[in-house]
């Protein structure tokens, strides 16, 4: 917004002192040096004529007296002037002997000069006083002049802002109307940069959560028809059955699906309401090395029950990083439960710190990921595996929290094949705070 206020300070601004200093110009371009004929100036045509009479009957070193009386008495600028410092023409010459003198004007006032008779090395010379001679017309016209120029500047300053505004509004109706790619195109002209941009990612944010909704939404509605399909079975079974063992082997079997519909309802709604969880973000300087060997302690069980070595390679030094202790705990716990369930035999975290970024990598030497299956493979209810089912607690969600997370810390997350071990390497970078 700052660059919104400079540009309407310098176009009122620029406008003013330019229109003024045109209209000033005008101003004096018409009036420069031109002779103007008021009533008053008779009065001195006469004053002048008396004078110079009075004058020509003196002797020469009196008339200095004389004129310097005369400014006394009446409060005339009146002074004597060389003849032979006035370069006139010819035709103006003659009017120096004529009644009431010759009228010329400089650019700061007129004047009058008379020939002295008896004395030709002189002329008399009066000033008149400036009157300001008021033309309500033309003052109306330059008033009407400037108001009108800085309307059209405006105007002109208006044009590229209510294009934008009218670019932000086609958008938002864009938007609403169910466009939800609808963006602004970025100019270098806009005064509202911040605002588009902020308009932009607003728009990410909402498409992105529509799209989630619909595959929770569709993912939900697809997974629960089969429990429920054994639900039904085993009510219909069980009242069917006449003996007591089968109803509680059918009961039992209702009760484990029950459970894996609430487990599956529980972490689907997580995710929906993950969104929410970003406005309570609580960003704090933690200890990274300390954060990654909580994790891996807490995933020793599954690993023993699968027989996988976890190591760490990490810097001797402490990382200290700026972040919410709780998502990128879940973050990493999520990578090193999945290599684990992946890996043949050893999973490696590497921790290591730049000056740039903090980077985690999480390897295993399993099978890794097939290449067509690299680009899918973060979002949301994606499962490489069939023989990973949902039966056993896998939904495709672990990989999907793990991009928001990396997302509420301007971070990202990647995956390659056999950079450091032989299977599927995964990478969280983090800027550098």
């Amino acid at each position: 917004m700052r660059g919104l206020y400079i540009s309407i300070i310098f176009t009122v601004l620029g406008s003013l002192f330019f229109i003024g200093w045109g209209l000033d110009k005008l101003v004096e371009y018409s009036t420069e040096d031109k002779v103007t004929e008021t009533p008053a100036t008779t009065v001195y045509r006469h004053l002048l004529d008396g004078l110079s009479s009075e004058l020509s009957v003196l002797n020469h070193s009196q008339l200095n007296d004389k004129v310097e009386q005369f400014k006394q008495h009446y409060q005339i600028d009146t002074s004597l002037a060389s003849s032979k410092k006035i370069a006139l023409p010819s035709s103006l010459v003659t009017e120096l002997n004529q009644q009431g003198g010759l009228l010329l004007a400089s650019s700061a006032n007129q004047y009058l000069l008379k020939n002295i008779s008896n004395h030709p090395d002189f002329l008399l010379r009066i000033e008149l006083p400036v009157q300001t001679i008021e033309d309500n017309n033309f003052n109306f016209i330059l008033t009407l002049i400037l108001y009108l120029s800085i309307c059209g500047m405006l105007i002109l300053w208006l044009i590229p802002l209510t294009r934008r505004l009218y670019l932000l509004n086609n958008a938002a109706a864009k938007i609403g109307s169910g466009q939800l790619e609808a963006r602004i195109a970025s100019s270098r002209f806009s005064y509202i940069k911040m605002l588009e941009q902020s308009f932009n990612t607003m728009a990410s944010k909402i498409e992105k959560l529509v799209a989630d909704n619909k595959i929770l939404a569709r993912s939900l509605s697809h997974d629960i028809r089969t429990p429920m399909a054994c639900l039904r079975f085993g009510i219909e079974a069980a009242l069917d059955s006449k003996s007591i063992e089968k109803k509680n082997s059918y009961l039992n079997r209702m009760d484990n699906e029950l459970t894996r519909m609430e487990e599956m309802t529980s972490l689907f709604l997580d995710y929906a309401s993950m969104e929410r969880q970003a406005l309570n973000l609580k960003k704090q300087p933690t200890n990274v090395l300390a954060l990654i060997t909580s994790a891996i302690t807490d995933c020793q069980v599954l690993a023993k029950q699968k027989n996988i070595e976890v190591s760490m390679l990490a810097p001797d030094d402490s990382v200290s990083y700026q972040l919410d202790y709780h998502w990128g705990y879940r973050a990493i716990v999520n990578l090193i439960s999945n290599a684990i369930g992946y890996a043949d035999r050893s999973v490696i975290i590497h921790l290591e710190s730049s000056n740039n970024s903090m980077t985690i990598t999480v390897a295993d030497d399993g099978k890794g990921i097939s290449e067509d299956k690299l680009d899918i493979i973060f979002n949301p209810f994606v499962k490489l595996d069939a023989d990973r089912s949902r039966e056993q607690g896998h939904f495709g969600l672990g990989l999907a929290i793990c991009t928001k997370v990396m997302d509420w810390h301007q971070g990202s997350i990647s995956v390659s094949n056999g950079t450091q071990l032989c299977g599927a390497n995964f990478t969280l970078k983090f800027p550098v705070n």
